[in-house]
This record gives structure tokens, C-alpha cells and sequence, in this order.
């Protein structure tokens, strides 16, 4: 299987992932190879909310943010693939393994996201996950993940 060089555009991740602005963390998906990788960018501005409190005078990326967009990148590369309505499925962080920062993450920043998947057991999905700034590590972890389908439909909610 081959990587497919695709730009999955901020249109498609919003269509793909509940999450909105301020905690959606991924801006692009670079490449994916289907159900064994992906890349994607997080551009890290000053106009992040996360930089009025995180330090002031020296604003950096929270660690657990960076874990986030990990996690985000773990759902796209999981979504992109299925078919049916991303809409009925929460993909939700069941745990986190063998976090280390590396680097600090400052505004002008790029992160690079990386994740590839391991292994799919009883609904819970792990990934090794790597985020890098000018390719030194920031961030890497081993991220497990679950899959809830809401199957919500308009039927159900008016009952």
C-alpha cells in the first residue's frame, strides 16, 4: 500500500471531527496511508486562546494540547477511511502511554503530527504518535482511542 499525498483541507476535517474552534487543533492533513498513517499540521499562532494564560510573558503550547492534536490526528486517519456519517461516531481519548515532551512549542511554530496505527482490539484503537517542530520531536506518546457509535437520527431525538 502506498501513501497517498492528499491535502485534506480544513473544509473536510471540520466535516470529519466535531471539534470546533478554540479546541480543534489540526489545520491540514498532508498524507495518509490508509489504516496505517498519517501527517498533518498544527500552525501554532500568537491568537491562540491557550497563549493568554499559558505563560504571558513566554506563551508555549500546553503539553496536554499538543496530546489533543495527537489525539485528533489518531481520529482523522481512523474517519477518513470508513465509510458512513462521521456525524454518529465519537472518537474519544481512552488513554495515554509513555508521554515525553521534548521541546518547547512557542507561537510561529509548525507542528508536524504524526501518528501510525498498531493494532485494533475490542473497540479501542492504539497508535505510536509524534509531534516535531523543524523535525526535532516535541512531543511523542502512545495513544489508545475508542470508537462510540451515537446513531442518532431525528426519529430518536423527537421520542
Amino acid at each position: 500500500m502506498s501513501i497517498e499525498k492528499i491535502n485534506l483541507d480544513i473544509h473536510k476535517i471540520l466535516a470529519l471531527l466535531p471539534h470546533r474552534y478554540p479546541i480543534l487543533l489540526v489545520d491540514r492533513v498532508l498524507e495518509i496511508e490508509p489504516h496505517r498513517s498519517i501527517k498533518a499540521l498544527k500552525n501554532v499562532s500568537i491568537n491562540e486562546p491557550f497563549v493568554q494564560g499559558h505563560f504571558p510573558a513566554r506563551p508555549v503550547m500546553p503539553g496536554v494540547l499538543i496530546l489533543e492534536a495527537l489525539a485528533q490526528t489518531a481520529a482523522l486517519l481512523t474517519l477518513s477511511g470508513k465509510p458512513g456519517d462521521p456525524a454518529n461516531t465519537l472518537y474519544l481519548f481512552a488513554g495515554i502511554d509513555n508521554a515525553r515532551f521534548k521541546r518547547v512549542v512557542e507561537p510561529g511554530d509548525q507542528l508536524i503530527l504524526h501518528c501510525t496505527f498498531e493494532r485494533h482490539l475490542h473497540g479501542i484503537s492504539k497508535f505510536k504518535a509524534r509531534a516535531e517542530v523543524d523535525g526535532a520531536v516535541a512531543a511523542e506518546a502512545d495513544l489508545m482511542c475508542a470508537e462510540r457509535h451515537t446513531n442518532k437520527d431525528k426519529s430518536s431525538e423527537d421520542a
